[in-house]
């Protein structure tokens, strides 16, 4: 089926929409060793953080690293270093204890031919470009505040619709809007259609701001892009007060007649997450689809321009929607999708891309953990 604009569907990927409580009473420590898989010589200076985050670190001389106060929860370990291919483990911390961890990086060799570039491919280049950064970074007002500092690094291909991406090194993305400096290692983008797929690692650093009235900006900016999100969402199930928090829930059996309420049965939010099989972890159940409708803010203009609605038209309140892609999925404790790929959104939480996306750690400061 070929989805409209307006409901342009947005698999969530790898930890595109991370979504962990950080406020606990009790934390991990993640230590181990990065070693050369050939030699078995230690690397010093190798980057290993948690994916979506600003929690990271660098190993030292021994090629030994240790991250300490990590949530319990599903977290992407990551490790970098150039000249190496990167290296991943997904880990669910159930208890607050010290976790090993041994990374083997492969070398890679980066042979650099001649390289022609002549004016329309160039020109080629430049549109594809534009077309990546509208379709990764988003179309919203964060977005125009949001730029790749590196794009140099990225090669395209493109045909019949289809756009794929990939990058020689990590992207450098600056969010002026959210106050965000990101090292993004693109593993996949793929645009076919009316869908997009990506896939990356993110470590994000705080940018300094200028004055107290940028920083207060970045606050208030930050606190918007948190409040109607998915996280938020899911955050509101776990805790059991999604009412307060302004969400509520239909059932849809199709996307068939979206914008009307006939074939719509309201849900009660408490039936969607059951007991895992263990304490830390809940499993989402549902059938069909979910309309999820965000009652505290309205649509923006920039939405209304991604749908194509014209400006005139009176704008609702955020609605989305979503899909298990495989039957039940696993939540953590703090609102993690344990499977990378078991969930697609659409609607207002498919709007919403890298510009708006806030680092693992952030809460607002009213948010109170329960």
């Amino acid at each position: 089926m070929t989805l409209p604009r307006s409901i342009l569907p947005f698999l969530l990927f790898s930890l595109c929409l991370p979504l962990t409580a950080w406020a606990q009473a009790d934390y991990a420590a993640l230590a181990g060793t990065v070693v050369d898989a050939e030699t078995g010589e230690p690397l010093a200076g190798a980057n290993v953080f948690i994916a979506a985050s600003m929690m990271g670190t660098a190993t030292d001389e021994t090629g030994h690293f240790r991250l300490d106060r990590v949530p319990p929860g599903a977290h992407r370990l990551f490790v970098s270093m150039l000249g190496y291919e990167p290296a991943s483990q997904d880990t669910l911390l159930r208890e607050a204890q010290s976790y090993d961890f041994s990374f083997r990086l492969t070398p890679v060799v980066i042979e650099m031919g001649e390289v022609t570039v002549n004016a329309k491919e160039a020109r080629r280049w430049q549109r594809r470009l534009r077309k990546f950064e509208r379709l990764f970074l988003g179309e919203s007002d964060n977005a125009a505040l949001t730029r790749i500092v590196n794009p140099e690094v990225l090669s395209f291909e493109s045909s019949w619709g289809r756009l794929t991406a990939t990058a020689s090194r990590p992207l450098i993305i600056e969010n002026k809007a959210l106050g965000y400096r990101i090292q993004y290692f693109l593993k996949e983008f793929i645009r076919s259609g009316n869908t997009i797929k990506y896939d990356g690692e993110p470590l994000y650093e705080p940018l300094e701001p200028k004055h107290e009235e940028q920083a207060a900006l970045w606050r208030a900016n930050r606190r918007k892009a948190f409040f109607g999100s998915f996280r938020h969402y899911m955050l509101t199930l776990l805790d059991e007060r999604w009412e307060e928090e302004g969400f509520l829930t239909f059932r849809r059996f199709s996307l068939e007649g979206l914008h009307t309420t006939r074939d719509r049965f309201g849900v009660d939010p408490k039936r969607l997450l059951r007991d895992g099989p263990s304490e830390q972890e809940k499993e989402l159940r549902f059938g069909g689809y979910l309309e999820v409708l965000y009652i505290n803010e309205r649509e923006d203009e920039a939405f209304l321009r991604w749908q194509g609605r014209s400006a005139w038209h009176n704008p609702g309140n955020q609605r989305s929607w979503m899909k298990l892609n495989d039957g039940p999925t696993l939540v953590d404790q703090s609102g993690e999708v344990i499977d990378p790929y078991g969930v697609t959104v659409y609607g207002y939480f498919a709007f919403e891309r890298i510009a708006d996306e806030l680092p693992k750690e952030y809460r607002p400061d009213e948010w109170i953990t329960p």
